[in-house]
């Protein structure tokens, strides 16, 4: 099935920042139904780098569903700041993941970055200490 518009919670978190660390998202229609929800361990990271990750992969995924639009809801709001291009990306090991991010999100008609309170990206938290605790 494709997808013309696709709204996606990330988020992203590290424990002791840097540390064990894991990326969430979930990835809803535009009728709020739940088509895809990714939970991940990634290793040891900082929390920037896997709230950068988790976006990443879930836009990879959204282009596997043929989206040709996402609005993307985060809680960190450095991230929003940058990949909306307001902060620079001063951070060196930020640096490459804010690129493949820009240029993945060539592939789209339209991508938007929001930033949401942390009381409103539960679900994608919750995806987040789940794949940390599993790891």
């Amino acid at each position: 099935m494709k997808y013309k518009k696709l709204i996606i919670h990330t988020d992203g978190g590290a424990r002791n920042n840097p540390g064990p660390a894991g990326i969430g998202a979930i990835i809803y229609d535009e009728q709020k139904n739940i088509v895809k929800e990714i939970s991940e361990y990634i290793g040891e990271a900082t929390n920037n780098q896997a709230e950068y990750r988790a976006c990443l992969r879930a836009m990879e995924e959204a282009k596997k569903l043929g989206a040709q639009e996402l609005e993307f809801y985060l809680d960190s709001e450095l991230v929003v700041e940058q990949l909306n291009r307001r902060y620079k990306v001063k951070n060196k090991e930020l640096a490459p993941l804010f690129m493949k991010i820009y240029n993945m999100s060539q592939e789209f008609k339209k991508v938007a970055f929001k930033h949401v309170r942390r009381e409103f990206n539960k679900e994608a938290d919750a995806l987040v200490n789940k794949a940390i605790d599993n790891r």
